[in-house]
């Protein structure tokens, strides 16, 4: 037997870093193909990229000026020169649709930001610290949740001016107590990890362990949280603009719109001006709980793959 001295070539050592960079990016393809497994979540992902592209894109997909009043056309059925008809003014029912994506999309994205991030720190706080301060910081939640939603958001909206910005403030400002119990449990679950105590053996401060260490492994349902929360405030604003205490009009949403429709002889006579606003809020709703449904499947660690 002839013996062959093979010259072997070292491999680079493999740091702790790129241990973590290669763990971080194996859980995110898991939690992905986890996610690409539930159909429906897929199918409502895809229809809020085009929901979406289409409000961004509004200026250049809509047909006709939002706002132009064609007085002889009014309620004009679909055909070529108002694809999905006119309303009771004359104005193009697809240019609206469009513009009036771009509000509640607006709104929704708007508030759940504001609430999400109002949610995560009082959240964070009242889990890391706990005894009196979580005490009191939950009883505030426990408050502000025995009031009736809707009378309250009613009673405000006529207090102020209805607009856009106070839509946005009313909706963030009330709408965090979900998100700060979810957030609560989750750091009462984390302070007591190992890396927890280890980084405070370290002289870390407060602020860095909360938003640097544990908020990091608290992600998941906040995202989930956050994605079903921006469906519940889109048909909110609708419901509050239907009873004319949302947007006002002539700026157009799918709330208003519904609301502008109201009558009788035009549910009966006019389908299709209803129809197509009362659809976009159907459809866009179950896509962010489809979303949503989807995420917290792929965050569940008990879920198999």
């Amino acid at each position: 037997m002839t013996l062959t001295n093979e010259r072997r070539i070292p491999k680079k050592p493999v740091s702790a870093e790129d241990h973590s960079l290669i763990g971080h990016e194996a859980i995110w393809k898991v939690m992905l193909r986890k996610f690409m497994k539930n159909k429906l979540a897929v199918i409502g992902a895809v229809l809020l990229i085009m929901i979406v592209g289409a409000a961004i894109f509004a200026p250049m997909l809509a047909p006709k000026d939002p706002s132009q009043q064609v007085l002889l056309d009014k309620l004009a059925p679909p055909g070529k020169d108002y694809p999905l008809g006119a309303d009771n003014l004359g104005r193009d029912t697809l240019s609206r649709l469009l513009y009036g994506a771009r509000i509640s999309l607006l709104v929704g994205f708007a508030s759940v930001a504001g609430s999400i991030f109002i949610g995560t720190v009082i959240g964070a706080i009242a889990g890391y610290f706990g005894g009196i301060l979580d005490a009191v910081l939950m009883r505030i939640v426990d408050a502000i949740i025995s009031f009736p939603s809707l009378f309250l958001l009613i009673t405000l909206v006529t207090i102020f001016e209805p607009s856009i910005f106070t839509l946005i403030a009313i909706f963030a400002v009330f709408g965090w107590t979900g998100t700060a119990r979810l957030v609560r449990g989750e750091f009462l679950s984390l302070r007591k990890s190992e890396f927890v105590l280890a980084a405070r053996t370290l002289g870390i401060s407060n602020t860095r362990i909360i938003f640097s260490h544990i908020l990091p492994n608290a992600l998941g349902p906040i995202i989930v949280s956050a994605t079903l929360g921006v469906g519940g405030v889109i048909l909110a604003e609708a419901g509050l603009s239907y009873l004319g205490l949302g947007i006002q009009p002539p700026t157009p949403s799918w709330g208003n719109m519904l609301q502008s429709a109201q009558n009788p002889q035009i549910m009966l006579g006019a389908w299709w001006y209803p129809l197509f606003p009362g659809f976009m809020i159907l459809i866009t709703v179950l896509a962010f709980n489809f979303v949503g449904d989807g995420l917290r499947d792929a965050f569940d660690p008990k879920i198999d793959d």
